[in-house]
């Protein structure tokens, strides 16, 4: 496994494996506290593993939390999706970049989402199961959403919507959404 920076984003990796495959189908390490810790990030924080499955279409995002937000790390574990991160770091040298990535069971890539970062995907096939490894005990009274068609953000979405939750459809633009992120 290796770790890649992200240009476009500050202190964000992706983490890509070095899958064995033969006749059987492949096998891969996934997380390695080594590696993870070779940039300077600490294996031990992650406190919360989680797993969603959305079919085709379905958008989910834009999301982060306020406080100290939550770091995190993101895997398609099966399918592929559409993965999308807004720096809203205010003192970030990437403030208010944006990075797109295209995350798939076939590669098993772990994107790491450094904390007060937006994030959001959608699903680019039938059945995407995305993993997320986060930093610290999710508490909704922190959770912030942001339009996903915020066109200050002009993010280029590959499918039509098929589906969100209600809380992303009433979503408000960024500039009201970094003022709760400040609360």
């Amino acid at each position: 496994m290796k770790a890649i920076e992200v240009p476009e984003i500050a202190g964000a990796y992706l983490f890509e494996p070095a899958p064995y495959a033969d006749e059987r189908g492949f096998f891969c390490r996934t997380f390695d506290a080594d590696v993870v810790r070779s940039v300077g990030l600490d294996p031990g924080a992650f406190v919360q593993d989680s797993l969603s499955r959305s079919a085709r279409g379905v958008l989910r995002g834009l999301h982060l939390r306020s406080g100290a937000g939550e770091a995190k790390l993101v895997r398609c574990s099966y399918g592929s999706i559409f993965d999308v991160v807004v720096d809203l770091r205010s003192g970030s040298t990437t403030y208010r970049n944006r990075a797109f990535f295209e995350l798939s069971g076939e590669t098993q890539v772990t994107l790491y989402i450094p904390a007060g970062c937006a994030h959001g995907f959608q699903a680019l096939t039938e059945t995407a199961d995305i993993s997320y490894r986060i930093d610290r005990p999710h508490d909704p009274a922190e959770d912030v959403t942001i339009a996903h068609d915020d066109p200050e953000l002009a993010i280029p979405w590959p499918l039509p919507v098929t589906s969100m939750s209600q809380r992303d459809r009433e979503a408000p633009p960024l500039a009201e959404a970094l003022q709760q992120k400040e609360r």
